[in-house]
C-alpha cells in the first residue's frame, strides 16, 4: 500500500490507539496538530476520527433529548408520533434528514453551510425571524454536542437581524368579521385568545376538568404555562355560551383542527393577511399578516382601555414582569389623543373650580 505524503498524529484515548492524518507535510504543523488533539482529549473531547462519525441525526437527537430533560413546552409531538420543535423541520429538509438518511457529518456543518441554509430559505420567501428559529435550533444542537464533549470546536452560527417587535392588534369590528369567516369548531379557541389574552400553546392544553362554567373560570395549571405559574382566567359571557353548547365535555376543550389552513384563508378574505402560493409547493403557502399572538396584544390593550388595573391584566394574561407586559400594552394614536382629551376635560373642571374659589375670595375681601 502506498504511503501517504501527510504526517499522521498518533495518541491514546481511553486505552485505545487513535491515529489521524494531520493533512500536512510540514512536521512542525503536524506536531501542533498532535498537541491540539491531545489537549482536546485531556479536556474530554472526542478525537477527530470519532467526530467525523457524528451525523446531523445525532445532533438532532441530542437537541430533542435536551428539550425533554428540561421539560420545554415547545417540544411538540406530531400525529405520526415524531417529536419536533419550531424551526427544526426546515433544517431536516435542508440537510436531507429522514428515516433513511442520517444527514451529513458534523464536520460538514460549518458556518458557510449555515449561510447556504439562510440563502435557500430567503429564496423560499421566509422572513428573518422565521429563519432565526431554525438557526437557533442548529446553534443549540451544536452547543449541546460541544458541552457533551463530542465536538471540540463549535462553528459560529450567526442569527439574522430581525424586524422590530410586532405591534399589531385587532379592533373589535375586525375580530367580529374574522370570527364569522372561521369554521364553527375554531370559534371558541379564537374567542378565548382574543378576549382572555392567553398563549395559544396554553389554550391547546386546557381540558374540561379545568373549566368551571358556573363561575366563568378556567384554571391553568403550572405545568401548562410558560412561566410555570398556575392562574385563573375569567371567561367572557359569549365564550361561556359557546362552551355550554359543546358536547361531550371530555378531553381537550378547544378543537384546533386545520387551524393554520383556515386561519390563513380567513385572514386573507378579510384583509388581515396575505397568502402567497408557490408553484412548487402549493400545499404550503407563505403567509404574512395577523398572527394568533397579535390577539395577546389586543387583549392587553382592550382590558387596559376598559379600565382594568394593569396588575390584574398581567395576572389574567400570565405576564410575570412589567418589562414584558409593556411590550404588549399597545398604545396607538387614538389612545394618545383620547388621553389628551381626558386631561383637557379634567383641566377645565379644575380651572372652573379655581375660578369659583377666586371669585369667592374677591367677594369676601370686598365685604371687609
Amino acid at each position: 500500500m502506498a504511503r501517504s505524503r501527510f504526517w499522521y498524529a498518533q495518541f491514546y484515548k481511553d486505552g485505545r490507539q487513535v491515529r489521524i492524518s494531520t493533512g500536512t507535510t510540514v512536521k512542525q504543523k503536524a506536531l501542533e496538530f498532535l498537541r491540539k488533539q491531545m489537549g482536546d482529549r485531556d479536556r474530554g473531547f472526542s478525537p477527530l476520527s470519532d467526530v467525523k462519525k457524528i451525523a446531523y441525526a445525532d445532533l438532532r437527537a441530542g437537541l430533542l433529548a435536551n428539550y425533554t430533560e428540561k421539560g420545554n413546552k415547545s417540544l411538540r409531538t406530531l400525529a405520526n408520533g415524531d417529536e419536533t420543535i419550531c424551526g427544526l423541520p426546515q433544517l431536516d429538509e435542508f440537510f436531507g434528514f429522514d428515516k433513511h438518511n442520517r444527514g451529513p457529518s458534523v464536520v460538514q456543518i460549518t458556518t458557510d453551510k449555515a449561510r447556504e441554509f439562510v440563502a435557500e430559505r430567503q429564496k423560499q420567501g421566509a422572513g428573518n425571524a422565521v429563519i432565526n428559529r431554525s438557526l437557533a435550533c442548529l446553534r443549540r444542537m451544536l452547543k449541546i454536542a460541544h458541552e457533551d464533549g463530542k465536538l471540540p470546536i463549535m462553528p459560529v452560527i450567526r442569527l439574522l437581524k430581525e424586524p422590530a417587535a410586532r405591534k399589531g392588534f385587532v379592533e373589535l369590528a375586525e375580530f367580529e368579521e374574522l370570527l364569522g369567516l372561521l369554521p364553527t369548531h375554531l370559534r371558541p379557541y379564537i374567542t378565548f385568545l382574543y378576549f382572555c389574552g392567553g398563549r395559544s400553546g396554553e389554550a391547546e392544553l386546557i381540558e374540561w376538568t379545568q373549566v368551571d362554567l358556573a363561575r366563568r373560570l378556567i384554571r391553568l395549571e403550572g405545568d401548562q404555562t410558560k412561566n410555570e405559574d398556575a392562574r385563573y382566567v375569567p371567561l367572557p359571557s359569549r365564550l361561556v355560551t359557546m362552551l355550554e353548547e359543546i358536547k361531550p365535555k371530555e378531553g381537550k376543550v378547544f378543537d384546533t383542527t386545520n387551524l393554520r389552513k383556515e386561519w390563513i384563508k380567513a385572514c386573507a378574505a378579510c384583509g388581515l393577511g396575505t397568502k402567497i402560493e408557490f408553484e412548487d409547493k402549493p400545499y404550503d403557502p407563505h403567509y404574512e399578516g395577523l398572527t394568533l399572538h397579535d390577539f395577546r396584544r389586543s387583549a392587553a390593550r382592550n382590558l387596559r382601555l376598559a379600565g382594568v388595573p394593569e396588575t390584574v391584566i398581567m395576572k389574567i394574561g400570565g405576564w410575570k414582569t412589567r418589562s414584558v407586559f409593556d411590550r404588549y400594552a399597545i398604545v396607538n394614536t387614538d389612545d394618545v389623543t383620547a388621553a389628551m382629551s381626558q386631561w383637557e376635560t379634567v383641566s377645565l373642571k379644575l380651572a372652573s373650580k379655581n375660578g369659583e374659589t377666586l371669585v369667592r375670595l374677591e367677594e369676601s375681601e370686598a365685604r371687609k
